[in-house]
């Protein structure tokens, strides 16, 4: 995974509840094994018009939201199926950050382990957030746990144990991959079946 310290980026505004992942990926687009190609049906159900022309009214075709790496979101987002389909897809997009009121846990689990950072800030703040101009900016700092645009600082929980994992770049292989020596002096004292 690529280390997560600070994001500066601009942000798309999405404020709905209960977004759950059919909506942000559906499942007719979920034959691909991989982890690319999936940001061009994000949303697709309001991405898009009957024939798959682009629906110039949604936020994500609008061209002054266009690079936008944060998505502000309402509360409960990620419910539904357990698909990790969803997390590629906004990670595929472009996006690193989602900021929700709350998210379904097995969503928050998928976009740990797949680097996007999952971050729940209160409606107020959120408004604050979704209420800029499309090409105001806003900070996401993971050491100090802190987002902040202008003279605003809302401060936001993670767990010690992801909130390294993103800093450092790490994912489980890589953890354990980080025991290499352990796991060789354990293997040399496994009696040899052969």
């Amino acid at each position: 995974m690529k280390p997560i310290t600070m994001i500066t980026n601009t942000a798309i505004p999405l404020m709905k509840d209960n977004i759950d992942t059919d909506q942000i990926i559906p499942k007719q687009f979920l034959k691909n094994i991989l982890k690319t190609g999936y940001g061009k049906n994000l949303f697709y159900d309001w991405r898009y018009l009957d024939g798959g022309k682009p629906n110039s009214k949604f936020i994500l075709n609008q061209s002054e939201y266009q690079g936008a790496s944060i998505l502000i979101t309402g509360d409960n987002f990620g419910c539904g199926s357990s698909r990790e389909h969803a997390v590629w897809a906004l990670k595929d997009f472009g996006f690193e950050v989602v900021i929700a009121g709350s998210y379904s846990d097995i969503f928050y689990m998928n976009s740990t382990k797949n680097g996007l950072l999952a971050i729940s800030l209160p409606r107020k703040q959120r408004e604050i957030l979704a209420n800029i101009s499309a090409d105001e900016k806003i900070t996401v700092d993971l050491p100090n746990q802190e987002v902040s645009y202008k003279n605003y600082k809302f401060n936001f929980e993670i767990d010690p144990l992801w909130k390294h994992k993103f800093v450092n770049g790490l994912d489980d292989i890589a953890i354990t991959m980080g025991y290499d020596k352990e796991i060789s002096q354990y293997e040399k004292q496994m009696p040899n079946f052969n």
